[in-house]
């Protein structure tokens, strides 16, 4: 139970964070990825913002064996870069662009969004479906 009041106020809280930077509003996040045209500096605060409690997260995280409700860490990530982290990063990029929608700030904005929210997280959704065929199929290529 205290698992799911965790998980409630942390998305709670992150959600929030969302509106309040300006996350889930298409137009400024496609304004930041536009460096060569009408370029929104903005958001490098709230991605900037972002690296300080990640940091102190992971140092905190690297010295402790359980979580704080007493379920097992999961292990540090291979830090080499495959195909798998390169091709996903650039669907993600694709996608994040043309939208101007990433997973968190499309459902933050399934409240007001309209059908656009609806349309991409249903995308996503499909995405979310086909991706381990696809990644199987690349990782049968990338062997061959």
């Amino acid at each position: 139970m205290a698992r799911l009041v965790f998980a409630f106020l942390s998305g709670g809280l992150f959600g929030a964070g969302l509106l309040v930077s300006g996350m889930t509003d298409t137009t400024r996040v496609q304004g930041w990825l536009d460096v060569f045209g009408d370029w929104d500096p903005t958001l490098a605060f709230v991605l900037g913002g972002a690296i300080l409690p990640m940091a102190v997260a992971w140092q905190v995280a690297a010295r402790r064996r359980t979580a704080l409700l007493g379920s097992a860490l999961p292990e540090r990530p291979d830090p080499r870069l495959g195909h798998n982290l390169v091709l996903g990063s650039v669907l993600f990029g694709m996608g994040w662009g043309l939208a101007g929608l990433c997973p968190g700030p499309a459902m933050a904005s399934l409240g007001w969004g309209g059908w656009g929210g609806v349309l991409f997280l249903a995308a996503m959704a499909a995405g979310m479906f086909l991706a381990p065929g696809v990644r199987a199929r690349v990782d049968r290529l990338a062997a061959a």
